[in-house]
């Protein structure tokens, strides 16, 4: 399997004859060149979504037509934008599995928000939501935005994932010092790749604590378009 970084919280899988893109912000992002925009979704199957924030949902409508794909997420704005925005829509919710063709999702809990910016102000869109992707034998877990929460343990031994995308860059989501605090806590990984960092310069910039923190798992910091193979 490849995992490739878009920038921020935004990751293509390849997986098979399967590719999925993880939150797809392209408009906008200052991490991902726009001639590299086509690279990074070309070929996708599915496109996933944690939450309806802008850096996350900005782009999902527009690529769901235009790659006539479907988008898969939280059942009460996938509901919504089947119905307003004509497209297919894979809903489900947290303790939920989907199977996309060989690649099952489940989704799991997130302590955020989930909000659609509209003219009359900010709108509720569904709830946030993390994912554990199910694929090759190996399963992964992708936090999305989140803080460390208690739910970490179950999710940590119920489907014992052994390779991490955790939102790290604080401010927004859990920062270094909580990813690594959460990693020894909750899991056991074998490689866990900071996301949501380095975007802008309220977020952290690099990931060398978590290195320091965690001398015994694999720690890859991402570069954008640059593949990831576990």
């Amino acid at each position: 399997m490849k995992i490739i970084w878009l920038g921020h919280g935004s990751f293509r899988f390849e997986t098979g004859t399967q590719v999925l893109l993880l939150d797809p912000w392209l408009t906008g992002n200052p991490m991902l060149p726009e001639d590299s925009h086509e690279a990074a979704t070309q070929g996708a199957t599915h496109i996933l979504l944690t939450h309806a924030h802008f850096d996350h949902a900005a782009d999902v409508i527009g690529l769901a037509k235009k790659l006539e794909v479907p988008l898969v997420g939280q059942f009460d704005l996938m509901s919504y934008w089947a119905e307003a925005e004509g497209i297919e829509t894979i809903g489900f919710n947290k303790g939920g599995t989907v199977d996309l063709g060989g690649t099952r999702v489940s989704m799991v809990n997130a302590v955020h928000s989930s909000t659609l910016g509209t003219p009359e102000g900010p709108r509720a869109g569904g709830t946030e939501a993390g994912f554990m992707i199910h694929a090759e034998g190996k399963t992964i877990y992708c936090s999305g935005d989140t803080d460390i929460m208690a739910d970490m343990e179950w999710m940590g031994d119920y489907y014992k994932p052994e390779f991490g995308i955790l939102s790290a860059g604080g401010h927004f989501t859990m920062d270094m010092a909580k990813v690594a605090y959460a990693a020894k806590r909750y899991f056991n990984f074998k490689t866990l790749i900071p996301a949501h960092y380095r975007t802008f310069p309220i977020l952290e910039q690099s990931a060398a604590a978590l290195v320091e923190a965690l001398p015994g798992v694999d720690i890859v910091e991402p570069e954008v378009m640059q593949a990831i193979e576990v």
